[in-house]
């Protein structure tokens, strides 16, 4: 059921509540389905079926139950919780059951009241449609049928629904329509529109999930470099408070390269979704030019909203990604926090009396986990067109505990794993992912396409960088007991390289307008900046130049500035000349 104003309602049953537990409502006499929509008291609050017992319906409230009270009506719609789809999606900022705040706030201020709905989408704001179908052609569900110009970066491609049996077309319109207009008519009498209504937690269909072979590039080292994310895969960013979660899926939205950006931020702090929702429409696309928001889709569901609502977040937001992936977009969804989303489900299971598992969480944990990044990935859709979503899920671990059950749990299904680290983070090292427990299992399969498209030796160089990181990590153990000076000149020295891989390499400045984003041809090439500076240093070590003598070059505190240089590529060939030069001349 899509968010149309309640005097728009079908009811299909009416029935009385019989009891009130905070967003958990019971009532009797109501001949409802599982996941039905429903209207609870006179206030009209908006809410969903989630058992059904005999006579007796349990409803979940996605609003605040006070002064609802026993013998109050329930309205049932017959019709499970769905979202608008169609052009005006973009450049919105949606609650959790996606309704725009923007609108909201037009009627009722800063604070929203109760039982207030509207439209998903504007209807009837016009959209300029170039169809693409002619009369007499025959298309099936799915198939594209035209063009809408959406915002300046973005294309909205009108299709048929999936649902649909398809047809020849008898009629096409062009020009100026609101999304409730037919645009397309077919011989079966079905009139096609630009709205489309899709039920939330069910996935939409595809023809067949590939397994992905492309990189998100997300212009941090880090993660590009050494444990990158494909298009189409998964990702967990766990990490205690303060250690840049936020910060970290903030840019991964900003800077990825992906088509479409959806943003959902769940149940996290008030403030952290004011800066994304005051930054986003002011941040220029590095990829377009145009505002950021232009193929941005944010959905803010903050910790202080209606706990069910931030239960159904998830499944809104994936809706809405699944929707732009079935136009062959590549879409990034970034959801934080999984954490809040489980507690959520967390509260409602308590108030079912339902058995609980590890932790008090419900014991279909995994189960929800597990639906939910499923319906990422890289599929071939079933208009023949090939489009994906990589999903990007932060965990809020309690104290930074990753044995807890939401992070456990998500590490047995997503492939990328980004550990934050707060003795990082108080390092004032970010992005503060630790080395050596991150890891992705997709590096074996975007090697071909590094290879390809930045440098023939990209493996092997990794490899060298991730071998100095973590013999670096076996010697700082010694160096806390026996200090620096102890170690032979040759350890040293590769504590020395351990250095500059982490200050020039692994940190990365997300302030400043250069090293924000850094390609992947930039990251290799700072590699190969401080592996020239390895190898000439353990050359010029065999041939007796005393350490201290090698550390002190001038050349070499210049590798921690590569990141911050526009005209790298010059920076690096100059640098590694003189390095080359200032250590050769000492042997």
């Amino acid at each position: 059921m899509s968010q149309a104003t309640q005097t728009d309602i079908d009811v299909v049953s009416e029935g009385r509540i019989e009891s009130v537990s905070g967003p958990v409502v019971t009532a009797t006499d109501l001949d409802a389905r599982m996941n039905d929509v429903v209207y609870v008291g006179q206030e009209g609050l908006m809410g969903e079926v989630i058992e059904i017992e005999g006579n007796v319906t349990t409803i979940q409230v996605y609003e605040e139950t006070s002064g609802i009270s026993p013998g109050g009506p329930v309205k049932n719609t017959g019709e499970p919780l769905s979202v608008d789809l169609g052009p005006g999606m973009l450049d919105t900022i949606y609650d959790g059951v996606q309704r725009p705040l923007d609108v909201l706030e037009s009627r009722m201020g800063a604070f929203l009241d109760r039982g207030v709905d509207a439209p998903g989408i504007d209807l009837e704001e016009t959209w300029e449609f170039t169809p693409e179908v002619t009369e007499g052609d025959v298309v099936e569900a799915g198939d594209i049928l035209g063009i809408v110009p959406e915002t300046k970066s973005v294309d909205h491609k009108v299709m048929v629904p999936p649902d649909s049996e398809g047809g020849e077309v008898t009629a096409v319109e062009s020009g100026e329509f609101d999304v409730t207009e037919t645009v397309v008519e077919l011989d079966s009498g079905e009139e096609i529109a630009m709205r489309q209504e899709w039920p939330v937690r069910q996935a939409r269909p595809t023809e067949n999930k590939r397994s992905p072979d492309r990189p998100l590039v997300t212009g941090q080292r880090v993660q590009d470099g050494l444990f990158p994310l494909a298009k189409g895969g998964t990702a967990a960013i766990p990490g205690p408070f303060g250690s840049g979660k936020t910060v970290t899926q903030q840019s991964l939205a900003k800077f990825s390269d992906a088509d479409i950006v959806v943003y959902i931020g769940c149940g996290e702090r008030g403030n952290e979704m004011t800066e994304v929702i005051d930054d986003f429409p002011d941040l220029p696309d590095p990829q377009t030019g145009n505002a950021l928001m232009a193929r941005t889709c944010l959905i803010a569901n903050t910790s202080n909203m209606p706990v069910a609502a931030r239960e159904s977040c998830v499944y809104t937001g994936i809706t809405i990604a699944e929707f732009y992936r079935d136009m062959g977009y590549d879409v990034a969804l970034m959801a934080d926090s999984t954490s809040r989303w489980a507690e959520a489900m967390r509260e409602i299971s308590s108030r079912l009396e339902e058995m609980p598992g590890e932790e008090g969480y419900p014991a279909y944990l995994a189960a929800r986990l597990a639906q939910f990044y499923e319906r990422a990935g890289l599929f071939e859709n079933i208009n023949g067109t090939e489009g994906s979503i990589s999903a990007v899920g932060a965990v809020s671990p309690p104290g930074g505990d990753f044995s807890e059950p939401v992070t456990q749990n998500t590490l047995r299904i997503v492939k990328t794993f980004w550990a934050l680290d707060a003795d990082l983070a108080e390092r004032r090292h970010f992005p503060s992912i630790n080395w050596t427990e991150s890891y992705s299992l997709y590096k074996d399969q975007l090697d071909p396409w590094f290879v390809e498209n930045v440098a023939e030796d990209w493996p092997e160089v990794r490899q060298w960088a991730v071998d100095v990181l973590d013999e670096e990590s076996e010697l700082q153990e010694i160096v806390q007991l026996v200090g620096k000076d102890a170690l032979p000149d040759d350890q040293q020295l590769t504590l020395e390289v351990a250095r500059y891989l982490r200050e020039g390499f692994l940190q990365q400045n997300a302030f400043h307008d250069v090293d924000q984003f850094s390609p992947p041809e930039k990251s290799y090439l700072i590699w190969q900046a401080i592996k020239t500076f390895n190898d000439e240093a353990f050359a010029a070590l065999e041939a007796g130049v005393p350490v201290e003598e090698i550390t002190a070059i001038d050349a070499a505190p210049r590798l921690n500035r590569i990141g911050t240089q526009e005209d790298y590529e010059a920076y690096v060939e100059e640098l590694q000349g003189d390095i080359e030069d200032q250590l050769r001349e000492k042997y």
